[in-house]
């Protein structure tokens, strides 16, 4: 009987079912890890683009939707901070002590925006009114650091913010840097990104600062899609010949021994 025939019958039907579904299963992995990979590659071209564009002067007349696409682009502007409207990032740490991020506004001067701008790391006793006062600057300052773009949700596994509470006015303590939330809740005008300050040789103390490590690599998509079309062909094409011999040992007629009996006769004789 053809080999067609036999994956036919309800013995192997289940089987052959479960291995082609294996089969699409290990392809479609596959093709998620070249996606990953153009992702990455797009991400990459973007960001190594922005980098080594010119720096951008927020002061200056800018394009409000060109921004987001702008992120990790270094960018200068002058202005007042604004430390009324000033919110905090939880579960930030550096060098093993948790703290938390201080973003502030920046009124930029000249124009009717404000900009919220991550001046750096504080400890977590430091993050409460008036202790946190000893960071603020007064007076105008110029920033310089990099464009950030802002979060509405927290990623895979992180506590979202919460909603406010009664008679609260807006939270001062936040997972993400949610522009839209915090725009509306402050009553600010701000631009669609937030600035992270750059470090500066003539600021040692706190609050730290810091810029993000940027990675620009394929990662391992290409490794891994490969790995997973390897195993499809292996499963799909090893299948068939693993019937084809269990169908073959299947058909094989055993050798039968005819058991040897004693002659009792002769051996009468003999005694």
């Amino acid at each position: 009987m053809a080999m067609g025939k036999q994956l036919l019958k309800p013995r192997w039907l289940l089987t052959t079912l479960l291995v082609i579904a294996g089969v699409v299963v290990l392809i479609r992995l596959g093709i998620w890890q070249l996606e990953r990979l153009a992702w990455r590659q797009e991400f990459n071209a973007r960001v190594s683009a922005q980098l080594a564009a010119p720096v951008l002067d927020l002061n200056a007349e800018v394009a409000l939707d060109d921004l987001f696409d702008m992120e990790y682009r270094s960018v200068v502007t002058s202005g007042t901070y604004d430390f009324t409207k000033e919110v905090l990032l939880r579960n930030q740490v550096w060098d093993g002590q948790l703290g938390y991020r201080v973003l502030t506004p920046l009124q930029i001067s000249g124009t009717s925006w404000l900009v919220y701008v991550d001046r750096g790391w504080i400890p977590y006793a430091d993050g409460q009114l008036p202790a946190r006062a000893r960071y603020e600057q007064p007076g105008p300052v110029i920033v310089r650091g990099m464009i950030r773009r802002p979060q509405e949700k927290p990623d895979f596994g992180g506590v979202p913010d919460p909603t406010l509470t009664p008679g609260q006015a807006r939270l001062e303590v936040w997972t993400v840097v949610n522009l839209k939330r915090m725009g509306v809740e402050s009553g600010l005008n701000l631009l669609p990104v937030w600035v992270q300050q750059a470090p500066d040789a003539a600021h040692t103390g706190l609050p730290y600062r810091a810029l993000p490590e940027i990675e620009i690599t394929e990662g391992p998509h290409f490794g891994y899609a490969l790995q997973w079309f390897v195993f499809a062909a292996i499963l799909g094409l090893g299948y068939p010949f693993f019937v084809s011999r269990q169908l073959a040992a299947k058909h094989e007629k055993p050798i039968e021994f005819e058991p040897i009996q004693a002659d009792s006769s002769r051996s009468m004789e003999d005694t």
